[in-house]
C-alpha cells in the first residue's frame, strides 16, 4: 500500500513537472511568433515609409533638401531625449546583452519600448532618405521580444535569459529576410560566436517558428527573387577572385571607418558632434540630400529595389552607384540615427558585382552580382557563413554555393588584415562602455564563452 501510495506522489510530482516545462515551452513558441509579426509588421511599415518618400521625391527632389536634414535631426532628438538604447543597428546591442549578467542593464536595453522606437525611429529614417535597413534593428526587436519572454517567466538564470536573446536575435534575422537556416548560422557566428548544446534547442525552434510566421502572413517568397545563374569551374573563377579581393578591400575599409567614427573624432570636429549631436545630424541629412540628388535618388533607403534589379539583370547601374551607395551608408551611420547596415551593404556588395561584371564577358553576369553581393556583406560583418547563406537563400539558387563561399572566404581574409576587429564585435564594445562602463564583450580570441566584470 505505502508502494503504491509513493508512486502515485511520484507520478503526480512528474506530472507537475512536464505540465510546467510544456507550459514554458508554449510561452517560448508564442515569444518567436511574436517576433514573426513583428518582423512582417515592421517590414509593411517600412515600405509604407519608402512609398511616402517616393511620393515626396515624384512632387520635387529638392523638397529632400529639407526632409533629409529635418528627419535626421527629429530622429537623432528623439533617440537622445526619449529612447536611449534605440540607435544603431540594433546588432552591437543583442551582442552586448549576451555578454551583461545584470539584468537590468539587459532589461533597459531590451525593453519593448525601446524597440517599438526602434520600429517608429528606423521608419523615419527611412522616409528621410536615409540609407539604412530594417533587418539590423529586427534583430534588436526579436531579441527584446524574448528577453521579455525571460521576464514573465521570472528567469533569474543567466545563461537562459542570453539563451532567450540569442533565440530573438537570429529569429528575427529569419523572419526579415526569410531565410531560417540564415537565422541559425547567424545566432551561431555572430551573436553566440559558439554553438551550446543546452540552447541550441530553443534556438532552433524559435527561428522555425518565427519563420513560419512570416510565410504564413506574406508567403514563401525570396527576398531577392529566383536566380539560375552558375560559375562553372575554370575561367569563369577569375570572378570569385576578382569579387573577393575588390569586396574585401571595400567592406573593410568601411567597417574599418565605422569603428573608427564610433569611437569619436578627435579636435573641434569631434567637440561640436558631442555637444551639438541634433544639428550634426541634419549636416549629415544635408549631405544625404546632396548625394540623393546627384544620384538621381538611387542612394536612398535600403537599396533593396536597386540590388534586386541588379540580380535579376533588369537595370545596370554605373559604378558611381555602390560608390555613392556607401558614402551615404557611412554618412547615414555616423549621423547617429537608429537603421541597420545589412540591406545597404548587400545593395552595395551588388552594385559592386555589376560593375565587375563589366570587365569579365566570360562568366554569367547575374553570378557575378551575387559573387560581389556575398564578398562585400561578408567583408562587412567579417561572418562568411552567415553572409554565404543569407545571399544563397534570399535568391533561391544552391548552384553557385561553392563560388559563394570561396568568394566571401577570400573578402573575409582580406577584411581582417584591413580591420582586425570584427565591426559589430567592436560597435557592441563601444555601447557596452556607454550603457555599463567596464563591461566588455569576450574577447575575439575567445568566442566560446561571453565573459564580463558583472556577476550574476
Amino acid at each position: 500500500m505505502a508502494s503504491t501510495t509513493g508512486r502515485i506522489r511520484h507520478f503526480r510530482n512528474t506530472a507537475r513537472i512536464t505540465t510546467a516545462e510544456w507550459r514554458r515551452k508554449l510561452i517560448y513558441w508564442g515569444g518567436s511568433i511574436a517576433v514573426g509579426l513583428a518582423a512582417v509588421s515592421f517590414a509593411a511599415l517600412a515600405d509604407k515609409a519608402a512609398h511616402l518618400r517616393n511620393s515626396i521625391i515624384a512632387v520635387s527632389p529638392w523638397l529632400m533638401l529639407i526632409v533629409t536634414p529635418g528627419g535626421l535631426a527629429l530622429s537623432i532628438w528623439l533617440t537622445r531625449t526619449f529612447f536611449r538604447g534605440a540607435q544603431g543597428s540594433g546588432i552591437p546591442q543583442a551582442i552586448a546583452c549576451m555578454h551583461l549578467s545584470d539584468h537590468k542593464i539587459v532589461d533597459r536595453v531590451l525593453s519593448l519600448r525601446v524597440a517599438a522606437a526602434k520600429v517608429m525611429l528606423t521608419c523615419l529614417g527611412l522616409l528621410a532618405g536615409a540609407s539604412i535597413g530594417r533587418e539590423g534593428p529586427t534583430v534588436q526587436i526579436g531579441a527584446a521580444i524574448m528577453n521579455a519572454v525571460g521576464r514573465f517567466l521570472d528567469m533569474g538564470d543567466t545563461v537562459s535569459r542570453r539563451a532567450l536573446v540569442l533565440t530573438g536575435g537570429a529569429a528575427g534575422v529569419a523572419a526579415a529576410f526569410n531565410t531560417p537556416l540564415a537565422g541559425i548560422v547567424f545566432g551561431i557566428e555572430e551573436l553566440a560566436h559558439s554553438f551550446e548544446q543546452r540552447t541550441s534547442g530553443v534556438m532552433l525552434a524559435g527561428v522555425v517558428l518565427a519563420g513560419v510566421t512570416a510565410i504564413a502572413l506574406v508567403g514563401n517568397y525570396t527576398y531577392f527573387g529566383h536566380t539560375d545563374s552558375i560559375v562553372p569551374v575554370g575561367v569563369s573563377w577569375l570572378a570569385v577572385i576578382a569579387c573577393g579581393l575588390l569586396g574585401g578591400v571595400t567592406g573593410g575599409s568601411f567597417s574599418a571607418i565605422l569603428i573608427r567614427a564610433s569611437k569619436g573624432l578627435p579636435g573641434r570636429a569631434g567637440q561640436f558632434i558631442s555637444e551639438h549631436p541634433v544639428a550634426f545630424a541634419a549636416v549629415c541629412g544635408l549631405a544625404l540630400a546632396l548625394i540623393g540628388l546627384a544620384s538621381g535618388g538611387m542612394t536612398y533607403g535600403t537599396g533593396y529595389t536597386q540590388a534586386r534589379s541588379i540580380i535579376q539583370g533588369e537595370e545596370h547601374y554605373p559604378a558611381s552607384y555602390f560608390v555613392l551607395k556607401l558614402l551615404a551608408t557611412i554618412i547615414s551611420y555616423c549621423s547617429g540615427i537608429p537603421g541597420g547596415l545589412f540591406a545597404p551593404s548587400l545593395s552595395v556588395g551588388a552594385g559592386m558585382g555589376g560593375w565587375v561584371a563589366q570587365f569579365l564577358p566570360h562568366t554569367t553576369p547575374g553570378a557575378v552580382v551575387l559573387l560581389g553581393t556575398v564578398a562585400y556583406f561578408s567583408a562587412v560583418v567579417q561572418a562568411p557563413l552567415t553572409a554565404t547563406v543569407i545571399v544563397m537563400e534570399m535568391c533561391d539558387n544552391q548552384q553557385v554555393t561553392l563560388a559563394l563561399l570561396s568568394s566571401s572566404f577570400l573578402a573575409f581574409g582580406v577584411s581582417r588584415t584591413i580591420c582586425s576587429q570584427p565591426l559589430y564585435g567592436a560597435l557592441a564594445e563601444r555601447f557596452l562602455h556607454t550603457v555599463a562602463p567596464g563591461s566588455v564583450p569576450a574577447p575575439d580570441a575567445d568566442r566560446s564563452e561571453p565573459k564580463t566584470k558583472h556577476t550574476a
